[in-house]
Order: structure tokens, then sequence, then C-alpha cells
């Protein structure tokens, strides 16, 4: 189960991603133009950060069977990569529930 602190890392981790992907759009900011990030494109940074949570925790716990590592960082690099995995399992979810709803509506 994720801690309320690793949960807060994960929230804190999807606003930095947002801040950064918003500051990287070329039409933010600027006056009159206007920019659309894909759905696809958020998702693809998202999956990205946890693929790079998993290598981190991957690394961390290769380091600490070397005896080379500290078992705190293994703890909270695997607990932030499990809080990332969850958000990205209920993102799916949600999407999924969202497509389906969307195929029962009448045409």
């Amino acid at each position: 189960m994720a801690s309320p602190l690793s949960a807060a890392g994960a929230y804190a981790n999807i606003a930095r991603l947002a801040t950064n992907q918003a500051a990287s759009l070329p039409g933010v900011g600027g006056a009159g133009q206007t920019s659309e990030t894909s759905f696809a494109a958020v998702l693809k940074d998202a999956i990205g950060a946890v693929h790079e949570s998993g290598h981190k925790s991957d690394v961390q716990s290769q380091e600490m069977v070397k005896g080379r590592g500290n078992m705190v960082d293994v703890v909270t690099a695997v607990s932030e990569t499990e809080v990332a995995i969850d958000a990205v399992v209920a993102v799916r979810d949600k999407v999924i529930a969202a497509y389906e709803e969307i195929m029962r509506m009448p045409i």
C-alpha cells in the first residue's frame, strides 16, 4: 500500500511533468497563439516518467545487492515506482471506462 508521502511525491511528479510540458509548448504564454498538446503525447511522457522511475528502482536494487546501496533509498525508489504504476493503471482504467461509455451511446 502506498503511503501518503509517496502519493504526494507522485502528484508532485505529475505536476512537474505538466509544468514542463506547458513550458515547452511554443504557443503557451504568447499573445494570440494557441497550441494543443495531444493526449497521446502527454500519455507518452507519463509512461516515459514511469519507465524512468522503474529504471531508477532497478538501479537502486542492484546497488543494494552489490552491497553499495542504502535500504532506505531502495524502498523509496520501489515505492515511488509502485505509486507511478498505480497512477498509470488508474488512468488506463478511466480511459477504458470512457471508451465503453461512448460505445454504449446510441447513434
